[in-house]
């Protein structure tokens, strides 16, 4: 009687304590967040935010992309993947606009609170956004390029695509506003490289063949920009002006040595980090604002080290 009163001791205790431990399990939030790629150092630093955010708020956080920034498909098997664990709610930054859409409304119906970051989707299903207000931040960029080329001439984009919400406000934010404030300017080319350093490369290389005369280019994100760096030296072309977006070490060191006159940084830590934060306001029920602008500045290699720019840029 005593050994049996002993092994059904052991065993309640044992269940307490795989309860207690279950219980402890489920009190912590788990928010996967799933991003357009891991080849940009953009995106490390968007998950440097998401973990501090996720340290401060005691909840558990996943960081994951596809290779590249062109594997829609790979994107929502991740998302799907994601969503299968049931989450407290998830983060998600669509490559293509559209795509994730049914996957999101899954989302929705099981109550699961959907956090757009970077990029949004063209459905009201996220319940707040946290990205550059990148029309804006592109539009700058064309205020810029115009006054470095004398407000007059041919200019191209290279872009790094047209599906997402990111490639789009980049471009039209910057065509728009050449079209509307700078009448003698002609953009003669948009063209878009996945934001493959490679692949820019040798858009960028095609476009300058074929325009002698050109006097600028936009490259629309750190990838693109490289690849626009690249091909502008590879066909010696020291006279066009370059002006890139976000930051990373090579873009820095192209600023600060002159050969990119000058880029949009916008702020991935302070992306990922609200994106984090507001995921979990909505998992409790709180409301979180519908459009979280995280800022941006533009930066040359008079400004690179002001304090205030110095901070939103990363390596």
């Amino acid at each position: 009687m005593f050994t049996r009163r002993v092994i059904l001791g052991a065993i309640s205790a044992a269940a307490l304590l795989a309860a207690g431990g279950a219980a402890t399990a489920q009190e912590k939030m788990y928010v996967p967040l799933i991003s357009k790629g891991f080849q940009h150092q953009f995106w490390q630093a968007v998950k440097s935010g998401a973990d501090k955010a996720a340290e401060e708020l005691g909840v558990e956080v996943s960081f994951e992309g596809p290779d590249n920034e062109t594997m829609v498909d790979r994107q929502i098997d991740m998302l799907s993947a994601a969503l299968a664990k049931k989450p407290d709610a998830i983060g998600f930054a669509a490559l293509d606009s559209q795509a994730a859409i049914p996957l999101l409304q899954q989302a929705k119906d099981a109550g699961i609170p959907v956090i757009a970051f970077d990029s949004g989707v063209d459905s009201d299903i996220p319940m707040a956004t946290a990205s550059t207000d990148n029309v804006a931040a592109a539009a700058l960029a064309a205020d810029k390029m115009a006054e470095l080329i004398g407000d007059k001439g041919k200019v191209a984009v290279v872009a790094h695509d047209q599906t997402s919400r990111t490639g789009i406000d980049r471009v039209e934010g910057f065509s728009n506003r050449i079209k509307e404030a700078h009448p003698d300017i002609e953009i003669v080319s948009v063209q878009y490289g996945g934001g493959d350093q490679l692949e820019s490369t040798e858009i960028t290389k095609s476009i300058l063949q074929a325009n002698p005369d050109l006097a600028g280019i936009f490259g629309a994100n750190e990838g693109s920009a490289i690849g626009v760096l690249n091909g502008k030296r590879e066909m010696g072309r020291d006279e066009v002006v370059v002006i890139g977006y976000d930051s990373g070490a090579a873009q820095k060191e192209a600023v600060r040595d002159g050969s990119m006159a000058g880029a949009i940084t916008q702020n991935p830590v302070g992306i990922g980090y609200e994106t984090v934060k507001a995921a979990v306001a909505a998992a409790k029920g709180e409301t979180v604002e519908k459009n979280i602008d995280t800022g941006f500045f533009y930066y040359d290699k008079a400004t690179i080290d002001d304090p205030e720019i110095a901070a939103v840029l990363y390596d």
